[in-house]
């Protein structure tokens, strides 16, 4: 193992976890929260659908700004930019000037921002668990788990909010948990060169932008292996996102719960 970096500190990968953990559960929230309200003030499935896949928009262009932008700036400002639009749906909602289009717009953001984030802080694992001295596969363990754990346990403390404080009070919630998250991501990657942007010799422009995408696309159409993970979780994901952000929340609503016991 390199020690480049002299002592061993743990806090930096503890600090992004808990980052990582608080973000997740953010999202396990906006997946929730969103769908039940849509459900609640229009009563319209397909109106629920349509805001769902809003968050499946704009995520599969936003890879090159990563380097270009760094991974600290890019995983505070999806964060922020997450807890933003979020928080815009209720606020619009209680001054009673939310119409539909106004629910789809910060969907989108929030699935423009979210990708990017989830990223910046994925990458880097490597340079964190080797400050830490510890194997990458145990830290890669420890990220992943975490963020099962915090999937897992969103979703159930979000049906549980949404019954006791209702939708829009539980976007507001949900607002905050980013708020949290990216004061906490900041303060963990500080003074890491690795979270930092990329100098790079060609100024940045829409073509070279263009040029980056496009050659991560063909990198991966070339890996037989990472195209077919691409496409299964690209498929699994739609469908499950389908199943609990429309499907169960239009059962819950209109099959009564004896019938369901």
């Amino acid at each position: 193992m390199s020690e480049d970096f002299g002592t061993v500190d743990r806090r930096p990968l503890a600090t992004v976890l808990a980052a990582n953990l608080v973000s997740i559960a953010g999202n396990c929230l906006t997946y929730m929260g969103v769908p039940w309200f849509v459900l609640q003030s229009t009563g319209s499935a397909a109106k629920a659908g349509i805001v769902a896949f809003c968050t499946l928009l704009a995520a599969l262009v936003t890879g090159p700004v990563i380097d270009r932008m760094g991974r600290r700036r890019v995983g505070v400002a999806s964060d922020l930019a997450c807890g933003v639009a979020v928080a815009t749906i209720p606020l619009l909602h209680f001054a009673g000037i939310l119409q539909f289009w106004m629910l789809c717009v910060p969907m989108a953001l929030t699935g423009l921002f979210r990708a990017p984030g989830a990223t910046a802080r994925g990458v880097l694992l490597p340079t964190l668990a080797e400050r830490a001295g510890m194997p990458l596969t145990r830290a890669a363990g420890l990220y992943d788990g975490a963020a099962r754990c915090a999937a897992l346990t969103a979703s159930a403390l979000g049906g549980v909010l949404i019954a006791v404080l209702g939708a829009a009070n539980v976007l507001l919630v949900d607002a905050a948990t980013f708020a949290v998250a990216a004061p906490l991501f900041a303060f963990g990657v500080r003074g890491l060169p690795e979270a930092q942007a990329q100098r790079r010799a060609e100024p940045t422009s829409l073509r070279a932008y263009r040029r980056e995408l496009a050659d991560g696309y063909r990198f991966v159409a070339a890996t037989p292996l990472l195209l077919g993970l691409c496409l299964m979780t690209l498929v699994t994901r739609g469908l499950d996102q389908g199943w609990s952000a429309v499907l169960l929340p239009v059962r819950s609503l209109t099959v009564p719960s004896s019938s369901v016991c």
